[in-house]
């Protein structure tokens, strides 16, 4: 499942934008615009970056889902096997990544391909660049193909983590979101999941279904605190235009949960797991024990990843190619025609737009708010070396109100939500763009008295707004 969390934050940057724009400065299928003037020398290209391949193939569309994934009557593995490999293969050496901090196999459910198709990119990224035998590989399972066998053949091709998408534990919950599993499957996939990844299996739930009671809520979030691992991630359902669940609501067959008791499912989650030893580190994600995604994590941390397969997300530099600001990258949605692409010239991006430093800044804030560390000096001044975080949000405006209402921490470790804050993250987002716009559109001594202001050199990480099917931490199918 694509982690949904990112889908507002992208929503408040877009909202918060003159003329409401996305990302970039428009669409770029072609060589990538030039650098943004004024950005100032350039450093060597990142050592690192996360890389992200997408299996966009699913057996059936769940009533909830949006994302980028196909249900087709057969697939050819090889063809996509060699395919992913092939893009792999030239996505990292374009980026001249040296090393690769982690993999997550995201979609559609990867956990539907081989084990020889994981194993197969895993050689292709370790020959490209440096894979530590450390580095976390996350894989998406269904319940429903997280058989002991397939499970012990993906640990033996390279996979170390799981993220299962178990929903729910109710089996009329489940039939609700046109899954395809049980809740004894689910229960089944887990606990062996759990002998195979000890510490390293992450559960996936779904809370805001229509009809759904506090009380059910509660009580299946209980019956999951009984069988999960060390790593939990929570995901508010979302309605999306297209898909069935959305139509029966809007249709007035089901009722929709109303604000008040979606906010009380939230508090009562964070609650249950706190206390059950997990540490809330990202508005939808807990972990206990030091269990915390590293893959999730780079992206929150705003560092450099790298998006593999149909419809996959990046963020980096194409310093192979003679590039020197950050791109964002998308790769061919449908399958067929990227596949067609790959196999031609290599690769599958279909649209590369080069962020803007403020378009960079405005991504650290967003994602890194998500976080219980939030934006750390050090992590602005990465991206703005000569606007410090106390010059944008020291200053009178949005941050000084929200920090007097309780909700918003400015200190030496940096800018950060507390945790009543956290819940409200989408509404203190657009004013906090908004600041920082302004911050940015100052004159330079206006704005760091004495200092010439440089924007952020494009050397360091990539947040990732809405990305279909660029993270997550549980099975979109």
């Amino acid at each position: 499942m694509a982690a949904r969390g990112w889908r507002p934050a992208a929503a408040a940057i877009a909202a918060a934008r003159p003329g409401g724009g996305g990302p970039g400065r428009g669409p770029g299928a072609g060589p990538a615009s030039e650098p943004v003037p004024g950005t100032g020398p350039q450093p060597a290209a990142p050592a690192t970056a996360a890389v992200y391949v997408h299996w966009p193939y699913c057996r059936k569309r769940c009533s909830y889902c949006n994302f980028n994934k196909y249900v087709v009557p057969a697939v050819d593995e090889a063809a996509m096997r060699a395919c992913l490999v092939r893009e792999a293969r030239t996505l990292l050496r374009l980026s001249q990544v040296q090393s690769v901090t982690s993999v997550f196999f995201g979609g559609g459910t990867p956990s539907l391909a081989t084990p020889r198709t994981m194993a197969a990119v895993l050689e292709a990224i370790a020959g490209t660049a440096h894979l530590p035998a450390s580095a976390e590989v996350t894989l998406e399972a269904n319940p429903s193909s997280a058989s002991p066998p397939r499970l012990d053949g993906f640990r033996a091709a390279g996979i170390n983590r799981l993220s299962i998408g178990v929903q729910s534990l109710d089996d009329a919950e489940l039939q609700l979101l046109g899954r395809e599993h049980t809740a004894v499957e689910a229960r089944r996939a887990v606990e062996v999941a759990r002998g195979l990844f000890p510490g390293r299996t992450s559960i996936d739930l779904i809370f805001g279904l229509p009809g759904q009671s506090q009380s059910a809520w509660a009580q299946g979030l209980e019956a999951a605190l009984g069988l999960c691992d060390d790593h939990v991630s929570l995901y508010q359902l979302t309605l999306e235009r297209g898909t069935a669940l959305a139509a029966q609501v809007w249709g007035g067959n089901l009722p929709a949960p109303s604000q008040d008791l979606l906010a009380d499912m939230y508090h009562t989650a964070c609650t249950m797991l706190v206390a059950a030893g997990f540490r809330h580190y990202e508005v939808s994600n807990f972990a206990r024990k030091g269990a915390l995604s590293t893959h999730n994590l780079s992206y929150w941390r705003a560092e450099q990843y790298v998006g593999v397969g149909p419809g996959a997300h990046g963020r980096f530099v194409p310093w192979g190619e003679g590039g020197c600001s950050r791109e964002a990258r998308v790769q061919t949605l449908e399958p067929d025609a990227w596949m067609r692409e790959v196999q031609t010239q290599g690769h599958g991006t279909r649209r590369r737009v080069v962020l803007s430093p403020l378009e960079q800044l405005e991504e650290v804030l967003a994602l890194g708010l998500r976080t219980d560390e939030g934006v750390t000096h050090e992590r602005w001044g990465h991206f703005s070396p000569h606007l410090s975080l106390e010059a944008v949000f020291g200053a009178p405006g949005e941050a000084a109100e929200l920090q007097q209402q309780g909700w918003l921490v400015l200190d030496g470790g940096g800018l950060r939500c507390r945790r009543e804050g956290l819940a409200l993250l989408d509404s203190l987002l657009p004013g906090l763009l908004c600041q920082l716009q302004r911050g940015w559109a100052r004159p330079p001594a206006a704005a760091h008295p004495g200092t010439p202001r440089r924007g952020p050199t494009g050397d360091g990480g990539e947040a990732a707004p809405e990305m279909a099917g660029a993270v997550s931490d549980g099975s979109g199918e």
